[in-house]
């Protein structure tokens, strides 16, 4: 058995260079790391950082869009680590009550004062296929189904054909 940190290695890092940009005296700009992003305050005019969530199954197409000044973005899901048998995909985030990978939920991308935060809810959300710890955190997310459709979201900005596809909650 191994134990992988490769989960929260990212997250950890973009903020550790946050934290050390910051301390330079750098006050706007993101950091992203493989889609794990930290954010050092606003643009210089003070304007949000708008910041696109890519489609689960179409990576050049936007799914939402989230604005922050601060803060992480983090997303988790079975679309980039997985494998198909007989249409069915199967990711590499596995429920540990079965042992099998979660199946209800096919992405998370959630908004926390940290990104290492942000990427533990998002992780954590799936393997609860659903948004009570999500509510419980009172974070910005976005959770897709099976089928990317939204189960949940909150303060992102859908894109309009995915708002075409789901009566959702109202977002901000």
């Amino acid at each position: 058995m191994n134990i992988d940190f490769g989960g929260v290695v990212k997250e950890y890092a973009a903020d550790t260079a946050s934290t050390i940009l910051q301390n330079n005296d750098i006050h706007h700009g993101l950091i992203d790391l493989g889609g794990d992003i930290a954010v050092i305050g606003p643009h210089p005019d003070g304007s949000p950082w708008g910041i696109g969530v890519c489609h689960p199954n179409q990576p050049e197409t936007d799914i939402a869009v989230v604005r922050l000044i601060k803060g992480g973005l983090a997303s988790s899901g079975n679309y980039e680590r997985y494998f198909e048998i007989g249409g069915v995909r199967y990711g590499h985030i596995l429920n540990p009550k079965t042992g099998w990978p979660v199946q209800g939920v096919s992405a998370v991308s959630v908004v926390a004062p940290q990104c290492l935060v942000a990427g533990s809810l998002a992780t954590v959300s799936m393997l609860h296929e659903g948004e009570d710890i999500l509510n419980g955190a009172d974070v910005p997310y976005l959770l897709l189904d099976s089928k990317t459709n939204p189960i949940g979201c909150k303060d992102f900005h859908l894109t309009p054909s995915l708002q075409k596809n789901t009566s959702q909650k109202e977002v901000a």
